[in-house]
Order: C-alpha cells, then sequence, then structure tokens
C-alpha cells in the first residue's frame, strides 16, 4: 500500500462496504492521497432499476466517504466480467473506457528524488534458467547503476547487479518510483519472496523501536500498555509488546513532531493510549492513569514496540498495529493504529543498554497521617508505608503537609512502617492547634450524674488530621529504581 500514488476501491454494488472493504479504505486514509471509487458487478442488477440502484450506493458511498480525507472523490459504475467469471469472452465489459479516462484524469506523476540510499521493495523474486535470480519490485529511495552492489539485509547477503529491466526493457539506471527487476547470480529465490533490498549496510536491524501513535478511530476497544498487536513495516507483519507514553502534562499541547524523536525530554507513563472520544474505548473502568486534570489528551502520544523476532526497516517507514487474529467475519476493524518509526534499538541487549536512556516515568502519589508532633520542627508519620517497605529508600524525599508545611522524611520510627518527618520551617499555628492533644475533663460528679449531664447533648466532631503527601517519579526503565522529585 505505501507505494501506491492513487488508489482504486472496488466495489460489489449489490452488497456495497464490507469489512474488508472498509479496512482498505482505513488503510487508504494512512497510505494513500488520492481515491477512486469503482462500483462493479452493474449488470447483476435489474436492468429497470439499474440506475436507481447506482445512483442509490453513490449517495451511500458518498456519505461514507464525508468523513475521510477522500471527501468527494469519484465514482464510477462498471461491469468488469458481465455475466461472471463463466461468462463467454463475447461479452465485453461495461464502463472500462470511461474509468481508464477517469484514471487518467486523476492520476499525476510525483517528484522523484534519486538522492540518498538505494531502497527497494520487492514483490516477486523468481529464477531465469542460464541468467540468475531476478527480483522485481519498487525503488522506495534512491538510484541504482548497473555493476552496483545490492543488500538482502534480512539475510544478510551483499550481491552484485548483473543486469536490470523495466517492463521487460535492458535499462543501465534507475531512481525512486522506479517499477524494477535486478538480476543477481548465485542466490537462491527461495529464501526471498517479498522483502527489501538497499545499498550495503544501509538498513539496520531492530530488536525494538520508538513509534507516534496514531489510534485508527473504527477499532473497537482500548490499546493497552503490555498488550500485543500483529506489527506490519514493509513487507513484514511481526509480533510486538507496547507500552504508551505521553509528553508530560505541560506539554500536552506542544505542536507534535512528526519526523523525530527527543531523548533528552522526559516522558509520561501512560497504562492506555489516551483517546479522546471514549465511546471507541468500549466497555470499561476509568482507568486512565498519568491523564492530566480534566480529561485533556495530548497532541502526540509515542509507544515502545519491543519485537518477536528482529525486523530490518528504514527510519520513518509506516507502521500499522492491528488484530489479525480476530474474526475476519465480524463486522469490526481489525486495524488499531498507525504511526512512524522514529527510533530504532538496534542492540539485542537493548534494555540495558539504550532503554535507561528513555527517560518515561510514572508520577506516584502517596497519603498518610501527621500521629503527632514531636515538638515544633519534627513530627511522626504513619499510614504512609507498609510495615514492610524498607523506609530508608525515602530518606530525603519531601513531603507536603495539608497544614501548608513541607518537611522531609527524617528516618523511621520504630519497626510498623511509622517514620520521622523534619519541618526545616517550623510547624504553624493551626498544625500546633490540631496537633495538640485536648485533655479530657474529669466531672466532680458520681458516674450517673456525667451520663445525665451527657444526655441530649450533641457529641463533639472528632479532631482534624493533618495529612501527608509523597509525590515523586519513578522511571520505567532505571534499572536501579530510584524515586525523584522535581528540584
Amino acid at each position: 500500500a505505501q507505494i501506491i500514488d492513487l488508489m482504486m476501491l472496488v466495489i460489489d454494488v449489490t452488497k456495497g462496504m464490507q469489512t474488508q472493504s472498509a479496512e482498505c479504505l482505513v488503510i487508504g486514509q494512512i497510505a494513500c492521497e488520492k481515491l477512486v471509487v469503482v462500483l462493479n458487478k452493474i449488470d447483476l442488477l435489474p436492468e429497470g432499476k439499474r440506475q436507481a440502484a447506482i445512483d442509490k450506493m453513490t449517495k451511500k458511498m458518498q456519505k461514507t466517504l464525508e468523513s475521510t480525507k477522500f471527501r468527494g472523490a469519484p465514482i464510477i459504475p462498471v461491469a468488469a466480467k458481465p455475466g461472471g467469471p463463466e461468462a463467454p469472452e463475447t461479452e465485453s465489459p461495461q464502463g472500462i473506457p470511461e474509468l481508464i479516462e477517469l484514471l487518467r484524469s486523476q492520476i499525476s506523476i510525483p517528484t522523484r528524488d534519486p538522492s540518498g540510499p538505494f531502497l527497494m521493495s520487492v514483490d516477486h523474486c523468481f529464477s531465469i534458467k542460464g541468467q540468475g535470480t531476478v527480483m522485481t519490485g519498487t525503488v522506495l529511495s534512491g538510484s541504482i547503476s548497473l555493476g552496483d552492489s545490492v543488500e538482502i539485509p534480512a539475510l544478510k547477503v551483499v550481491k552484485k547487479v548483473k543486469s536490470m529491466q523495466m517492463f521487460h526493457t535492458p535499462v543501465t539506471s534507475a531512481m525512486q518510483g522506479d517499477r524494477l527487476g535486478i538480476c543477481v547470480t548465485q542466490f537462491d529465490p527461495k529464501l526471498l519472496e517479498r522483502g527489501l533490498v538497499c545499498a550495503p549496510e544501509s538498513l539496520p536491524t531492530l530488536h525494538a523501536a520508538i513509534i507516534s501513535v496514531e489510534k485508527i478511530p473504527y477499532f473497537r476497544g482500548p490499546l493497552l500498555t503490555k498488550a500485543k498487536f500483529h506489527i506490519t513495516l514493509g513487507h513484514e507483519t511481526v509480533m510486538g509488546r507496547l507500552l504508551f507514553f505521553s509528553p508530560e502534562p505541560q506539554r500536552f499541547d506542544q505542536e507534535p513532531q512528526a519526523a523525530s524523536f527527543d531523548l533528552a525530554q522526559e516522558y509520561l507513563f501512560q497504562e492506555r493510549y489516551l483517546s479522546r472520544d471514549p465511546a471507541t474505548e468500549g466497555d470499561q473502568a476509568d482507568d486512565r492513569a498519568g491523564q492530566a486534570p480534566g480529561g485533556r489528551c495530548p497532541r502526540q502520544q509515542w509507544a515502545l514496540v519491543e519485537f518477536e523476532r528482529p525486523v530490518t526497516c528504514p527510519r520513518l517507514c509506516l507502521v500499522i498495529g492491528s488484530r489479525l487474529d480476530a474474526d475476519i467475519h465480524a463486522n469490526s476493524c481489525r486495524l488499531a493504529f498507525h504511526g512512524r518509526l522514529l527510533h530504532g534499538l538496534q542492540d539485542k541487549g537493548y534494555a540495558e543498554s539504550a532503554l535507561p536512556a528513555l527517560r518515561v516515568y510514572k508520577l506516584k502519589h502517596k497519603q498518610g497521617l501527621v500521629e503527632r508532633a514531636m515538638d515544633d520542627y519534627s513530627v511522626i508519620g504513619r499510614s504512609l508505608f507498609k510495615k514492610e517497605t524498607n523506609i530508608q529508600l525515602f530518606v530525603g524525599l519531601r513531603v507536603q503537609l495539608s497544614t501548608g508545611e513541607q518537611g522531609v522524611i527524617d528516618s523511621a520510627f520504630g519497626q510498623s512502617g511509622k517514620f520521622k518527618v523534619h519541618v526545616p520551617g517550623g510547624l504553624s499555628p493551626e498544625a500546633k492547634r490540631i496537633l495538640t492533644p485536648v485533655p479530657k475533663k474529669r466531672g466532680r460528679g458520681g458516674p450517673g450524674e456525667a451520663t445525665r449531664q451527657e444526655e441530649g447533648t450533641e457529641r463533639p466532631e472528632p479532631p482534624p488530621h493533618v495529612t501527608l503527601s509523597l509525590t515523586f517519579k519513578r522511571y520505567v526503565f532505571d534499572t536501579q529504581k530510584r524515586m525523584v522529585q522535581a528540584p
């Protein structure tokens, strides 16, 4: 789909849009710029009602295209093979000359660029006796000449170009956009059915990648971190596990960067892709870990994809994520998201060598209580940690008191998860008032008298608490699992 300059969407006029027609339209929106819709099999419509049925389907298709980039695309009726495959050859097609004219009017030859490394997408590989092995396909970038060396990167094999043809005509060179057949020697065609051929050592083999992500609105259900999807890059489809992340909340509205990824920035971990339309998320709890208050959505989101096997592909190649194991006959879109490959991880041990440089963090919030004040500058806290927590790891982290003061965790206090907090600026009068224990009054009368006094009076409200809140970042790929607070 990535080599198509004009897309022709063929629809059975008796059935209209079907699940796979819709998937083709989705891929078209991702990979193509221009569309022509062909309503085929018009010969199956009753002659008296044919035009009315064509008009009705045309209106239906116009409505379908209205919400896509192909709004207003031309729609043309044809009968490519009147009577079906068993009909005699004497039956001539209907509407094909008009279709050819329409295609001629719609197509324009894009500007081609011969610079950059040679890259070719091979869709067929076969041998010719006495000649060698021929690889046919489309030149995606750069140029090539007779005698140049090319690499089949998936196999790590380099071969010299013996001869080349374009549409059965021998040529000495070719460039981006050309359909080309390359002949090499001593290469078994069974080793490559489809794939990429490139200038030697120009294409990396990746074990993982950072991609931009845009959810396909027709996909039902959430995109969850740790979920596996079929990841298609070029000719390859491989299973991949995803981890989603977004800009920090203060950068949610920044301009998206389509062709670059900044490793110097910090990013916010997400449990799922943040969707503007909750209706597409399916039946789910309101679980939006890391989403900014008010349900805001970032203008750009990314994912780390870890491939089940290494893939060979160029930077910025189109990536499509899908659930190809879903029922093909179910009325639902299997294509889940698309994006571009922004940063590839080539080292097999990328988890140790490369991932720590990816600064994706989880924002952690913990809430506790001040049990009592020790003096004007220190308090004892509880309910922030479990009994078995090593409080030493948290020593030096700042905590916020609900009465406005800032404190620092000083040490553990006893063995039950309590801890001591130093308050450098001292406790406020309000904090002291709340934390000062009220002495119990002892009445002079007997027990009966006290009971009579209490009757008919409201019980006093329980004293207010001073709460403690601890907020810190924990970087997902930090091997030491450190807790970091902003300066």
